[in-house]
């Protein structure tokens, strides 16, 4: 079992930045291919950003492509979730998660963090 812990949420004004992180403890870090997931208030959870366990391949929601970009650091046990031209579209808490099966898509995650929030003002 993986425990997910992310961190870097906050406010930020439309046209920054923020880099999100998720810190794994529990089973080898390596062996899970990772997500990111975000979910606004009155709509679903949606799928933002995915990568394989070498971080060789990656994978985005065509809403983000071109401004957000996943990244791991398997020695840290950390995937991060770079995010730049934020939109106040982009307002959601934000999950990442773990799928200790699959390292290509389909991926079926298991494993989840709580959640950080993120806010982009106009």
């Amino acid at each position: 079992q993986v425990q997910l812990v992310e961190s870097g949420g906050g406010l930020v004004q439309a046209g920054g930045s923020l880099r999100l992180s998720c810190a794994a403890s529990g089973r080898t870090f390596s062996s899970y291919a990772m997500g990111w997931f975000r979910q606004a208030p009155g709509k679903e959870r949606e799928f933002v950003a995915a990568i394989s366990r070498s971080g060789g391949n990656t994978y985005y929601a065509d809403s983000v492509k071109g401004r957000f970009t996943i990244s791991r650091d398997n020695a840290k046990n950390t995937v991060y979730l770079q995010m730049n031209s934020l939109k106040p579209e982009d307002t959601a808490v934000y999950y990442c998660a773990a799928d200790p099966i699959n390292d290509s898509p389909p991926y079926e995650y298991d494993y989840w963090g709580q959640g950080t929030q993120v806010t982009v003002s106009a």
